[in-house]
């Protein structure tokens, strides 16, 4: 970071008002994966490669990026500006089962090097193939005017997405500033998603604005109409809530 931070917490605001554009849809897919999965799947009884860090695609074509080289492994939808934390579990017949923050299983590994993706189309399963190579899942450093203009472009995600305002609020310091600004991120991905659910203008009602903050802890809360959203630098990526946690807040739950 620059010397423009000082020790003492600062307050960043990003505030949109007077939204014109509704409706704002997530990033499309990096086009048709159709040839490239007839290839991969072609021959099912070959077992799957799983080096440190590759791009994978699933048998209903969701490409994704997986870096198992950090402590925590990392897994990123190339749909999608998120990046998602999973928790190592034991399986039987020495599997492992990688979960997401709230216990859900997302991936499951064979000692083999296979790979089985879960999501809400197939919560059975799906198998999954090598396609390529990938990049490391790293926070970035960010200047003071970058942070800023991640929570902006939050903030105005998130206000086209609920059709009124929508204030993001930080209180950031060196060391909590680029996972707050990718937290604004994740959480705008949130609010974007309960917008497309049948109840959620209901449940996003309950939101008038987002404020951020660092902890010891990652945690969410929502309270008087203020989404608090606590960010743990000291665990990187893994030190803030997902979006499906974000959503299951906002759902009470």
């Amino acid at each position: 970071m620059t010397g423009e931070w000082t020790a003492s917490r600062g307050a960043i605001c990003a505030a949109l008002l007077g939204v014109a554009t509704l409706g704002l849809a997530l990033p499309a897919s990096a086009g048709p994966v159709d040839r490239l999965r007839e290839g991969l799947f072609r021959n099912r009884g070959a077992e799957i490669a799983g080096p440190p860090i590759a791009r994978y695609v699933s048998e209903e074509g969701r490409v994704f990026i997986l870096d198992r080289t950090q402590p925590v492994t990392m897994l990123k939808y190339e749909d999608s500006p998120e990046v998602w934390a999973l928790a190592p579990n034991p399986a039987p017949r020495g599997d492992t089962i990688y979960k997401n923050d709230l216990g859900e299983p997302v991936l499951r590994a064979t000692r083999l090097g296979g790979f089985t993706l879960f999501t809400d189309a197939r919560p059975s399963g799906e198998a999954v193939s090598l396609a390529g190579g990938g990049s490391p899942l790293r926070l970035p450093p960010l200047s003071p005017q970058a942070v800023f203009e991640r929570l902006a472009q939050a903030s105005l995600r998130a206000s086209r997405a609920a059709r009124r305002p929508m204030l993001f609020e930080a209180e950031a310091t060196p060391a909590s500033s680029a996972l707050i600004a990718d937290a604004a991120v994740v959480t705008s991905v949130a609010i974007i998603r309960l917008s497309q659910r049948k109840d959620g203008r209901a449940l996003l009602g309950q939101i008038s604005r987002v404020r951020f903050q660092e902890g010891k802890k990652a945690q969410a809360t929502l309270k008087n109409g203020v989404l608090s959203i606590v960010v743990a630098p000291s665990q990187g990526l893994a030190g803030r809530p997902s979006s499906d946690r974000l959503i299951k807040v906002a759902r009470g739950k």
